[in-house]
């Protein structure tokens, strides 16, 4: 299972959704959804941007749970 921690990310950096979804040209809504772990993929691009714009590694805002549910 994956872990969205970009709300955490937000939160240190204290910056907002507008201002975030500004800073990388995306939608309010679809920040959102990713924000909130609803979403089913990213694209590289868009992780490349909140990296940039947060300053950050991916790990810092992507994390994997072993849930034990088996293999894919």
């Amino acid at each position: 299972m994956i872990i969205i921690n970009l709300d955490v990310m937000m939160a240190k950096r204290k910056i907002g959704l507008a201002e975030l979804a500004e800073r990388i040209d995306l939608t309010q809504a679809n920040l959102s959804i990713l924000k909130n772990g609803k979403g089913k993929a990213i694209r590289f691009a868009t992780l490349d941007r909140l990296c940039r714009a947060l300053d950050c590694q991916p790990g810092d805002i992507l994390e994997y749970a072993n849930t034990g549910e088996g293999a894919i």
